[in-house]
């Protein structure tokens, strides 16, 4: 396994089908479109690759709010479901977490959907806590994946 920054958008959009294990109807224009929006706002991503093929990834912002400073949010965690339960995750976590640390960032975050009870033991086991809610006004209903 090799960890990689994806820095160009080229990159990236070459692992739309893993991303498609979280959003199976996300298309290449879809996906594009999106990062060309988040790219220029401190938008990186991260890949963990078997050879050429990428088995897992994760989005990443860095930023800073008032209550805790400067942090980074993981966005969009995706492990192939052929590769889950292999360490592909824990190696992916280990990276971003020296990552966060050498950008002298106070804590890492991240969202995850109230029913990925499989996901949610995995964070619980890296150290990740719920601290509060993550609430929703969803404005267009045809827009949210």
């Amino acid at each position: 396994m090799e960890i990689k920054e994806l820095s160009t958008k080229e990159e990236m959009l070459k692992n739309l089908e893993l991303l498609k294990e979280v959003y199976p109807n996300i298309t290449h224009e879809e996906y594009s479109n999106e990062l060309d929006i988040m790219l220029p706002h401190n938008y990186g991503q991260v890949g963990v690759f078997e050879g050429d093929e990428c088995i897992g990834m994760t989005g990443y912002w860095i930023g800073s709010k008032l209550w805790c400073g400067k942090y980074m949010e993981l966005d969009n965690v995706v492990i192939s479901a052929k590769h889950r339960s292999k360490g592909v995750g824990q190696k992916l976590f280990e990276y971003m977490q020296s990552m966060a640390e050498n950008e002298n960032c106070n804590m890492m975050a991240l969202d995850s959907y109230t029913d990925n009870f499989a996901a949610h033991k995995f964070f619980y086991g890296q150290g990740y806590i719920p601290r509060g809610f993550h609430f929703i006004n969803i404005l267009n209903k045809d827009s949210i994946r």
